[in-house]
């Protein structure tokens, strides 16, 4: 959804910060370096998006 390609750099600067604070989540947390690994937003995140709106 964010239009990032599949890049470590992507991964360093726009979705770590993002799982750090707790506005997304990995679907596979217990396997973070699956092929499989997706992110999901948090409640967090959700609340965040509402009040931008």
């Amino acid at each position: 959804m964010l239009g990032l390609t599949n890049a470590y750099m992507n991964y360093k600067r726009h979705l770590l910060p993002l799982v750090e604070q707790g506005i997304i989540e990995m679907t596979i947390p217990d396997k973070p370096n699956s092929r499989l690994q997706k992110y999901r937003l948090t409640e967090k995140g959700e609340n965040i998006l509402k009040a931008v709106k």
